[in-house]
This record gives structure tokens, sequence and C-alpha cells, in this order.
């Protein structure tokens, strides 16, 4: 694939072999366990930048994306960052690029949601029915938590259903490891409590017969909204 990536210390671009030359053994590893994920993206035209972070920062989740420009923008924060595969421990090494590639799709999810037209908006049919009550401000930040939790619980749902479409013999063991992960919930309905999406996932058959696994994830996000909301 021809990526380019960007290296966020400079902010300046590189092709795609000075850029593999520029990337680390673990920045590697996890980019070619995503790239069956990035080759769908590409086909789909998805509108994806790659940014290698030089330092852990301040929130050092391993792989993260973000919006800017109209694009979208997959964030590896690898490099000196000894948590980078916390979310991996106890997971043989033959098998992790199987974990790396849902992540991957989890991301991607996020970024066709974007590429829709649709990030942080509820289907035709769904709207607000929160009681809170509290300052402008509190409200606004509580509604935040709300618009970031239905995407995290659509993008969970995007990575099973990628899983389920392109390894079925491992859905139940993906489903397994993504139920311990949304588990460790500190606040319940905080930004990634996506139980509820999980819990719905838990039979591969929920996704039904749709061919494009972002496209199945629509019905069980959907059934998880009336749950949720």
């Amino acid at each position: 694939m021809n990526w380019k990536f960007v290296l966020a210390a400079t902010s300046c671009w590189v092709g795609s072999a000075a850029g593999a030359a520029s990337l680390t053994e673990l920045e590697i590893k996890w980019l070619q366990a995503g790239e069956p994920v990035l080759a769908y993206a590409q086909a789909l035209h998805l509108p994806i930048d790659i940014i290698v972070q030089p330092t852990p920062g301040a929130d050092p989740v391993p792989l993260a994306m973000g919006f800017a420009d109209g694009r979208c923008k997959l964030v590896l924060t690898l490099r000196d960052n000894p948590d980078a595969e916390a979310t991996l421990r106890g997971i043989s090494a033959p098998r992790q690029a199987l974990y790396i590639e849902a992540m991957t799709a989890h991301e991607v999810g996020h970024c066709w949601r974007y590429a829709h037209g649709v990030w942080h908006q509820l289907p035709a049919g769904f709207t607000e029915s929160s009681t809170e009550q509290g300052s402008a401000s509190l409200l606004a930040a509580a509604r935040a938590i709300r618009e970031t939790r239905r995407e995290e619980g659509y993008a969970d749902l995007a990575a099973l259903a990628w899983i389920q479409r392109r390894h079925p013999g491992d859905y139940a063991e993906v489903h397994r490891w993504l139920s311990a992960v949304r588990s460790d919930q500190p606040v319940p309905r905080g930004p990634h409590d996506t139980r509820v999406w999980v819990r719905l996932a838990a039979d591969a058959a929920v996704f039904g017969a749709a061919a494009a696994p972002f496209e199945a994830a629509r019905a069980p996000w959907d059934a998880g909204l009336l749950a949720n909301e």
C-alpha cells in the first residue's frame, strides 16, 4: 500500500518507503497487523493519514483516531510507551496480530462514521432523552460523554463485525477479550462503557447478512441505543 506517514515531531510528510525506514519494529508490527483493515479503508477511499507520535504524551493510547481538515488521523503512540501493548498482555505473540487487526477496525470504524458525515449524530428516529439537570457546562459535558460512548459502541461493533467477516472462527475468542476489556469501567455509562453493545454482539449472527462490516454494525448499534439511552 502507498501510505504516507506524518512524523508528529516535525509535521513533515515522508513517502511509504522512507516512512518504513523511519518506523520502529513495534510500529511496523502494528501496521502490518492492521494492513487488511487499512487496505479495505483505502478501497473505500476513506481519507486516512497515519501519524507516528515520537513520545507517549500524557495519554499514551497506542492507537487512536482523530480528525482535522476533513481527514481522519490514525495516531500510533508506541515509541517509548511502556503500556503500548498492555491490552495484549496474556495473548501469545502469534495471536497478537488478530487483536491489533480488531483494534485497527475499531479506529477505522470511527473514520467511516466521520467520512459519512454522521459523527456524533443519532440515526433517524432517535432523539436525546436525557433527564440530567445542572449548569450549561455540566450538561454540555454530559452530552459529550454520551456522544463519545455512542461512537465507541459503534466502533466496537465495527471491530467485531470485521472479525466476524474476516476471521469467523476467531469471533468468540475476540468477543471474550473485548468483553473483558470493557468490563473494567471506573464510571458506569462513562465514555468507554460500551458493555451494552458488546453484550448484544455475543452471538455473531447479530450482524446479519450485510456484506460490509461497517454497515453490519448498524443494526446492533441501533438496538444498543434503544437499551442504553
